[in-house]
């Protein structure tokens, strides 16, 4: 049974209790960006250069620098990494994290988490969750790009405390079926966006792959584009294939033609990453003869839920 203190016979100290407390006027403060308090989100592309060849590694994108933050970080929630495995060998991966999302560029292996094992291969997605190490090894040499959200758990001074979802493998031959079912279905020339969703049945209310974070599989076909929209969720954009000719548009604003206003232009090379802000207006536009793909790993999990997510396309 618990037993309250009395009150009477506390021993006060005001400067202790008090020491950590501040006050700020409202208009000064409520913006902390505005007010040059926080920093923006940086624009930044990583280049396949960074894991193309050279021994196993994991090769973090991190932005903490720039972001004002003392722990890894690509976004204020996120941190994107990418990983080479050399043939016959293997990387661990144990992040204070309750999401961890994968995409295999190239190459073929395994995965073993606890009791859970199974193979991976070029194309395949796969979640884990946090708490446990992940052993990953390669029978032949793979280059994948990996997501957590291990930047939220240390904003928040917390830790795992059990799993939301199990290890979840998205085949390459299925989810290249759904968006190819997506992309050939009548009236989809008029969406904004030809893609899919990764989802989990644990996650109903936001469909997302993890509670945390959302993965899509875009493509935007030949001589195309997709028309500017935002969001408030940041999207750590990973390019799978792209021929030159195929680049994204991003910025703060839209003209009354529905254009991106001064834009930054980032072209796509295929095994790249880029950073889109969010709240940033942007648009993807293939001008080579090919079709082209697109992954964004978001923490859209997170803010769906929050019902701050605020998606808008631009008319």
């Amino acid at each position: 049974m618990q037993t309250r203190t009395d009150p009477s016979t506390l021993k006060l100290n005001d400067d202790v209790t008090t020491r950590e407390a501040e006050y700020f006027e409202y208009t000064s403060s409520a913006n902390p960006i505005g007010a040059r308090l926080i920093s923006r989100v940086p624009y930044r592309s990583f280049l396949s250069s960074l894991y193309d060849d050279g021994p196993t590694r994991i090769v973090p994108l991190d932005l903490s620098a720039e972001l004002g933050c003392d722990f890894p970080a690509t976004g204020p929630a996120l941190l994107a990494n990418f990983i080479r495995i050399v043939a016959g060998e293997h990387v661990s991966v144990n992040p204070n994290a309750t999401s961890q999302v994968f995409y295999v560029l190239e190459g073929a292996g395994a995965v073993t988490q606890g009791d859970a094992a199974f193979l991976f291969g070029a194309g395949d997605f796969f979640s884990l969750p946090g708490g446990s190490e992940a052993v990953l090894s390669a029978q032949t040499t793979a280059r994948l790009y990996y997501v957590s959200d291990a930047p939220l758990l240390s904003y928040l001074g917390t830790t795992v405390s059990h799993a939301r979802f199990s290890p979840t493998l998205y085949p390459a031959q299925r989810a290249k079926a759904e968006l190819e079912a997506v992309a050939n279905a009548p009236g989809a020339s008029q969406r904004n966006r030809i893609s899919v969703l990764l989802g989990n049945t644990h996650f109903p209310q936001t469909r997302t792959v993890t509670h945390s974070m959302w993965a899509m599989f875009g493509m935007i076909g030949p001589g195309t584009m997709q028309k500017p929209h935002r969001h408030q969720s940041i999207a750590l954009d990973f390019i799978p294939a792209a021929k030159p000719g195929v680049y994204t548009l991003v910025g703060t604003e839209l003209d009354g033609s529905g254009n991106i206003v001064d834009p930054v232009r980032v072209d796509w090379t295929p095994g790249m990453a880029f950073v889109t802000p969010p709240g940033y207006w942007h648009a993807h536009f293939n001008e080579s003869g090919d079709d082209a793909y697109v992954i964004p790993l978001q923490d859209a999990g997170l803010q769906t839920y929050l019902r701050s997510l605020d998606i808008r396309f631009a008319k």
